[in-house]
């Protein structure tokens, strides 16, 4: 259904499907936009074990259960933000599945970088920072063999009174040279389309960009253990290698070396 005439906030209008549509078709995408949803990335998940192909992207303009990575919640007000799923059938080896989630930062990163005009950097694993704040989380997960569904959540909107805490951020907060909804989605997902089309070269891509590497960090383990040090590459598997450590999951902070 095409929103366009139902502008209950003009501030935040609602997207309008229809013209998305035929904006994303030649790079192969197939849009629904739903009032609300639980989260996308179960409704997608359901669509995959369905049967569907991949190219489905599921934008709900309100998520009330949205996920993010080590089952944290992703909280944004209704058309403040954008959160959709992404089905792919990709046709990697199972090694390279674990790249599909960097890649996917890496294509929101470039995105906001060339369309919205910000100092968008990349922190591992897909995280999307501004000012070293977070302004936008991918979620990667696989319903069933053969599928994966990429789930983004981006603030686009949101006021900082509205955000979860202060290392958050949107891109309106941010200066952003557009906020509009539709614009952004467009970008993103052509870079998406992009960096899908040869994932080889977009980990190469993210391996040179990601600003993780080279900072002192602390990795937040799941079980609640850390560790501190240099994090020196991603590698093959797209793991992070601190002073020497690969580490596939954790949350990532990146420490100010002590004064002298």
């Amino acid at each position: 259904m095409d929103r366009s005439s139902s502008y209950g906030n003009l501030e935040r209008p609602p997207l309008r499907q229809r013209a998305l549509q035929r904006a994303l078709e030649p790079d192969g995408w197939r849009l629904e936009v739903l009032d609300s949803a639980g989260s996308t990335n179960a409704v997608v998940a359901d669509r995959a074990r369905a049967g569907e192909p991949g190219g489905l992207v599921v934008v709900a303009e309100a998520q009330t259960s949205g996920r993010g990575r080590l089952d944290r919640t992703w909280v944004s007000p209704p058309r403040a933000g954008l959160t959709f799923s992404v089905l792919v059938r990709p046709s990697l080896p199972a090694n390279r599945l674990p790249w599909l989630p960097l890649v996917t930062g890496l294509a929101v990163a470039t995105a906001l970088q060339e369309r919205a005009e910000v100092e968008a950097v990349l922190k591992w694993p897909n995280d999307v920072l501004i000012g070293g704040r977070k302004v936008c989380g991918v979620l990667a997960e696989l319903p069933m063999p053969g599928a994966v569904v990429l789930g983004i959540g981006l603030n686009v909107t949101t006021r900082a009174s509205e955000l979860p805490h202060d290392g958050a951020t949107s891109l309106r907060l941010a200066g952003a040279s557009t906020s509009d909804r539709g614009t952004v989605l467009r970008a993103v997902l052509r870079s998406l389309a992009r960096v899908l089309s040869d994932v080889e070269a977009a980990s190469a891509a993210y391996r040179e960009s990601c600003s993780t590497v080279g900072s002192l960090v602390r990795v937040e383990l799941p079980g609640g253990t850390a560790v501190e040090g240099t994090a020196q590459a991603v590698d093959k598997e797209g793991r992070l290698v601190v002073d020497g450590v690969p580490y596939g999951a954790g949350d990532v902070v990146h420490l100010r070396p002590a004064p002298l």
